[in-house]
């Protein structure tokens, strides 16, 4: 058993306790705007988020914080952390990264020793640094010797599972629908890998206007289940 396939399991379980259950990523408002309202709206509602956003946003910065970590670089880290807040627009959206990430280091910290991550804890705790999740994500990656594939096939995966898990509460799915959607994705994220093992740093922070929008309007909703 490869104790490397045991990290990357528990480093990209859906069901680890870092909050992500909270969080829809502005769902809620396409589901109540009846935009996404079946297994195949909600199925494009996925393979857009990751094409279009999670691509050149948060899996960009997993992996170039696993070059950084590679590089023992902290202020690359820490300019990558400025970054992340700055393309990130949506309040919410923002406020959940930081959430997710300050809880993914809670969870690790105490087991896996690693300097690099134990001084990015620091500047976050100094107001040096916000704590995304994707940064988070990126330096355990590395910590527990992951590859690079590796590490972005479970971060890919475990966005694709959250938002798949949502549909399901949300539109509402049954069970078999959303793995159906989960098992068409397969080879979108096997792609999506392979084109950000080395991101394009000038498409970095590009993503579909229509998905800031919704975030925002998420903040107005009459009712709420869910955080962002």
């Amino acid at each position: 058993m490869s104790f490397a396939l045991l990290s990357l399991l528990q480093l990209s379980d859906p069901a680890l306790p870092v909050g992500g259950y909270a969080h829809s990523n502005g769902l809620e408002t396409y589901v109540q705007q009846g935009v996404v309202h079946n297994k195949d709206t909600a199925c494009r509602f996925v393979t857009e988020m990751l094409t279009r956003s999670l691509q050149f946003t948060d899996a960009a910065f997993v992996s170039l914080a696993m070059d950084a970590a590679a590089a023992e670089d902290f202020q690359i880290i820490i300019a990558l952390d400025e970054e992340c807040s700055a393309v990130k627009l949506p309040k919410e959206i923002r406020q959940a990264s930081q959430k997710l990430g300050i809880r993914l280091i809670k969870i690790f910290q105490p087991v896996i020793k690693n300097a690099l991550a134990d001084w990015y804890r620091k500047a976050i705790e100094g107001k040096m640094a916000t704590g995304h999740y994707c940064i988070a994500f990126g330096l355990y990656a590395q910590a527990l010797g992951l590859s690079k594939k590796d590490a972005l096939t479970g971060f890919y995966y475990n966005a694709a599972a959250g938002m798949v898990t949502n549909s399901v509460k949300l539109v509402p799915l049954g069970q078999q629908e959303g793995q159906e959607i989960l098992f068409s994705v397969q080879p979108l994220i096997a792609q999506l890998v392979e084109n950000t093992l080395i991101p394009n740093r000038n498409l970095l922070g590009l993503c579909c206007t229509g998905f800031d929008i919704r975030c925002m309007q998420h903040e107005q909703l009459y009712s709420r289940l869910y955080m962002s």
